[in-house]
């Protein structure tokens, strides 16, 4: 692909991409601020922990909070889905929906700065495996559909 059928980062007109992005999600039946504070609630099985980090006013502050939650044992088999399912319950919102189709086929790629090389691609290696750009690429395609 050609760099201008990519998105590099979600800054700027794509910033709704970031899961910082302030969207109202629904998980275990509780509705948390944004996908930044549901997954790192997802993280932990402890109902205090959980209502800890949904409480935060920020995302940066729940992702801060939420590398020290009590892990629960299947995490790393899950996290995954879980991040699927969170993206999907975003993009419900209509407008949201209509911002990530208005992507069309490009690429959706969450470069980042902090060497995150899981979710997305660290700028300064330039490397990454970026599943949450994939998993925003597969909701999308769901939603084309």
């Amino acid at each position: 692909m050609t760099d201008e059928t990519k998105v590099f980062g979600f800054t700027n007109g794509h910033r709704f991409l970031s899961n910082f992005w302030p969207s109202p999600v629904k998980f275990d039946g509780e509705v948390y601020p944004s996908v930044e504070h549901a997954f790192h609630a997802a993280k932990t099985n402890d109902p205090d922990e959980r209502q800890l980090v949904r409480e935060q006013l920020s995302p940066g502050r729940t992702k801060k909070i939420g590398r020290r939650v009590t892990l629960r044992p299947d995490w790393e088999k899950v996290k995954v889905d879980v991040m699927r399912r969170l993206v999907r319950e975003k993009f419900r919102d209509r407008c949201l929906k209509q911002k990530l189709l208005a992507t069309g086929d490009q690429e959706l790629v969450e470069y980042n700065t902090w060497g995150d090389t899981y979710w997305g691609v660290c700028t300064r290696i330039r490397q990454g495996q970026n599943w949450l750009g994939k998993i925003l690429m597969e909701v999308r395609e769901e939603l084309q559909k």
